[in-house]
Order: structure tokens, then C-alpha cells, then sequence
């Protein structure tokens, strides 16, 4: 296939099959997490379960300086590159363009410099996270295949849309084809994996922290 053929198809039916897989995917996660149930309660509940749920999901978007640098910068890191994929991922016109395109929604985006910025940046706070993990010792010990795995899948839309946009090394039809199905790829792959968690994190804070609660746990 050309790159001009690659192109078209990663914006018809590669588009559509990867949401199909992520979509399906996400049913099926949530109705394998909520088929477990819960234990029933033996014990006397001494707090609300509600307001300790939520206030379990806020209190761990803060960061915490526990003593170790090397967590702090992780920490610092995740919360730069994090930003940077909502915000990228929101107001790149192109992407506001797909999204009117697919749903009829639109809303103003920010300038290319802006993104392009964005970009250099988080790809700089995903490097910093790859070294951590790389070079601590605990982080050594608790990674695994998939850790490196969907680092890379995150990293290459960064990468890939990068290159597109500065028109680096190839065609740009090959390099907008490379940055669609990387990012389709990590669709794709994201029910499957630790990605996952992009989905279940308010679900799983919530229900911590309700546990939590029931027991008489309090958050500051």
C-alpha cells in the first residue's frame, strides 16, 4: 500500500475498528470489575461512604513529598505529561476537526506553537519517567514487559504527531498515516492493558475510599 492508500484507510476503517475494540473493550472491563460484587459488610459502619469516596478520588491528585526525590520527580512528571495529553488531545485544531467530523461538536483551540510546545514537553516528562524506571532500583524491580510496552504506545503519538507536524524525515501523507495508527494502536490496546486505569481510576479511587469511610477513615 502507498502511503496515500495507509492514509485513507487509518482515517475509515482503521478509525472505526480501533474505537470498536476500545469501546468493547471498556464494556468488558467494567462488566468483569462490577460482576465481582462486594464482600458483605460484618462490621459496624462508623462513617458515609459517599463523601469518603469522593474525597478519596481528589485527595489523590495531590502530590505528596514522601522524602523520596525520585517518586516526587515521577510524580511531577506524570502530572506534566498527563496535562499535556488532555490538553493536546482537546485543543489541537486537527483534532477539534475529527471530533466535529465524527460527533458534530466543536470549540476553539489553541495555536499551533502552543501545542507544538506542549508536545516537546510531555514527550521531555515521559523520557524522565522511562529514566526513573529504568534507573531506581524499585522501579527496576516492579516493572515488567507491559510497563515498557505501553510506555512506548503513549510516547509514539507524541513522536509520530511531532514529526508530522514539522514535516520530518518522510511524506507527510506517511507521517499523518504513522501518527493516526499509532494513536488508533493505542485505542486498541488500551482496554487490555495497564491503560486501562485511564478508565477505572475514579471508579477504583471511589470505591477505596467509600471502603474506607465505612471503617471510619477520614482524608485532610
Amino acid at each position: 500500500m502507498t502511503a496515500a492508500e495507509w492514509l485513507i484507510w487509518a482515517r475509515g476503517p482503521g478509525f472505526n475498528l480501533a474505537v470498536s475494540i476500545m469501546l468493547i473493550g471498556i464494556v468488558i472491563r467494567l462488566f468483569e470489575i462490577f460482576m465481582l460484587g462486594r464482600a458483605p459488610t460484618l462490621y459496624e459502619q462508623k462513617g458515609e461512604q459517599m463523601s469518603s469516596g469522593i474525597a478519596r478520588i481528589f485527595r489523590l491528585f495531590k502530590l505528596h513529598h514522601s522524602g523520596n526525590n525520585t517518586t516526587w520527580y515521577a510524580g511531577i512528571a506524570s502530572y506534566v505529561f498527563h496535562i499535556g495529553l488532555v490538553v493536546i488531545g482537546l485543543f489541537y485544531v486537527p483534532h477539534i476537526m475529527i471530533a466535529n467530523k465524527v460527533w458534530g461538536l466543536s470549540w476553539p483551540g489553541l495555536p499551533s506553537p502552543v501545542i507544538d510546545a506542549l508536545a516537546v514537553i510531555s514527550m521531555i516528562a515521559l523520557l524522565v519517567k522511562l529514566i526513573i524506571r529504568l534507573t531506581d532500583a524499585v522501579q527496576i524491580k516492579i516493572s515488567n514487559f507491559e510497563d515498557y510496552l505501553v510506555w512506548l504506545l503513549t510516547f509514539l503519538p507524541f513522536l509520530t504527531g511531532y514529526m508530522a507536524f514539522h514535516r520530518m524525515g518522510f511524506s507527510y501523507q506517511g507521517l499523518l498515516a504513522t501518527h493516526i495508527l499509532s494513536v488508533e494502536l493505542l485505542m486498541a490496546v488500551l482496554p487490555f492493558s495497564k491503560l486501562v486505569h485511564s478508565v477505572t481510576i475514579f471508579i477504583s479511587r471511589w470505591y477505596n475510599g467509600a471502603i474506607a469511610g465505612s471503617k471510619g477513615v477520614t482524608y485532610e
